[in-house]
């Protein structure tokens, strides 16, 4: 029992100095995984390329990582040159929509009969020095530097990942004498690949898609930068859950500063909540299947850790680094249980080799 109680303990010391590790190197952290996982997009897109028929299978291997990369820096150069061309609209358009939140608010204290106590030209006056919407998005925008910074990391950080891709099935098997031990460690990580891979790939595909049918919604109602919640509705998309709700709150927050119509705000509400609940609640789960095998409970609270870790980008991040960790786990007597609690229905399809007590 005192044998049990002080691996317990060593265990939860562990994980505290793991987790405070991590905390503190998130600066560091974040783009080194951020930067592995744009190399599995890189070699899924050159794997696809490589299944375009006939001229797929001719195209060398360098040229097919060549027009992947290519394609990948053309979007992300999109998206940021939409980010910086519609930051003058924006703050154009923020004091107008400063008005708007002020005359629902008055609208608001009619309905509810507050307009006496405190006046009209009173809550104006104090909304106004209280609220700034355009300080509000030029804060919001100007920070887009530090995130081109952290864009050209990453890129680095994958280039070179991608440059020393060749000789890593080489270390891996360099990195044990044991044979046994050397294979079922190239079964792991070609799982993982596979696995984040396929998660990648489809949640891609899924983003473009729903950022598109969002995109005609939006804009069949005259919603402005529609275009720019498209973009964000895709992104939102490798957030699980929550990624959904912020994709509709957005938009429905602009339609309310747009129109102030409450049959506008309806449409867009009603709208993207349809697109979404199809996609998400049918689409997503049939083309996924039971491939990643994680707990839904178990995606929330790593979301949960992951975002109080690294903020933001912890809450994209938290789905592949949870999958990794999983098949790691259930390749070892003493985790194993772990891998089972996190999976989705007790039953794992991985770690059925030997493994390590």
């Amino acid at each position: 029992m005192t044998d049990r109680l002080q691996a317990s303990v060593c265990v939860v010391v562990l994980l505290l100095i793991v987790g405070w590790v991590l905390y503190i190197g998130r600066a560091v952290f974040v783009p080194i995984v951020f930067g592995a996982i744009a190399v599995y997009v890189v070699v899924d897109f050159t794997r696809l390329l490589q299944r375009i028929p006939v001229i797929g299978p001719r195209l060398p291997v360098q040229l097919r990582y060549g027009l992947s990369m290519f394609l990948i820096a053309a979007a992300i150069f999109f998206v940021v040159d939409m980010l910086v061309a519609n930051y003058d609209a924006l703050v154009a358009l923020a004091p107008r929509y400063q008005d708007s939140v002020l005359v629902m608010i008055h609208k608001i204290s009619v309905l509810l009969q507050l307009d006496s106590e405190p006046t009209w030209e009173s809550l104006r006056r104090n909304m106004l020095t209280q609220l700034n919407i355009q300080a509000v998005v030029t804060g919001m925008l100007t920070s887009l530097s530090s995130v081109i910074i952290d864009l050209f990391v990453i890129v680095l950080y994958a280039s070179f990942l991608l440059v020393e891709r060749s000789t890593f099935g080489e270390k891996l098997a360099n990195m044990t004498a044991n044979s046994a031990n050397a294979a079922r460690i190239r079964a792991v990580v070609t799982d993982i690949n596979r696995r984040i891979g396929a998660y990648l790939a489809l949640k891609t595909f899924l983003g473009v898609l729903l950022g598109a049918i969002c995109w005609f919604a939006m804009r069949s109602v005259g919603l402005e930068f529609a275009g720019l919640w498209a973009v964000l509705t895709a992104l939102l998309n490798y957030v699980p859950y929550i990624g959904s709700v912020l994709a509709i709150v957005f938009p429905v927050l602009m339609s309310v500063l747009q129109f102030g119509d409450l049959n506008s705000i309806l449409i867009v509400l009603l709208s993207l909540t349809a697109i979404h609940f199809v996609i998400g609640n049918i689409l997503d789960p049939y083309m996924t299947g039971n491939s990643l095998n994680l707990s839904p409970f178990a995606i929330l609270a790593s979301m949960a850790v992951w975002s109080a870790l690294w903020g933001v980008p912890g809450a994209f991040l938290a789905v592949p680094i949870t999958v990794s960790v999983t098949i790691i786990f259930s390749e070892f007597d003493m985790t194993r249980p772990v891998a089972v609690l996190l999976s989705k229905n007790g039953r794992l399809a991985y770690g059925k080799g030997q493994r390590v007590a």
